[in-house]
């Protein structure tokens, strides 16, 4: 999400779901509830960075950002504790 403005924070649980999603039914657990998170908040991302030309976007865009950060590094000590993290404002999209 950092890197890529928080519109790329998808890549990141596309590749452990390609990499590693058929060997363990844990790690696919983990990698779709991520990728649907970041699927969400990317698209939110994107729009506000669009909406940039009117300042408000702006807002819009960095707060995206912070949020999927910050629920990103959550589910990333919850998955290293061996829970599986419910993300909250997230919606099924991937299954």
């Amino acid at each position: 999400m950092l890197i890529g403005g928080g519109v790329l924070g998808w890549v990141a649980p596309l590749v452990a779901l390609l990499a590693r999603g058929n060997q363990s039914p844990t790690v696919r657990a983990h990698a779709i509830a991520a990728l649907n998170f970041q699927l969400i908040w990317s698209i939110i991302a994107l729009v506000g960075w669009i909406l940039a030309c009117i300042l408000i976007g702006i807002a819009i865009g960095f707060g995206a950002m912070i949020v999927g950060i910050v629920f990103g590094v959550l589910a990333g000590v919850k998955a290293n504790e061996g829970q599986l993290y419910r993300y909250p404002m997230s919606a099924s999209l991937i299954k």
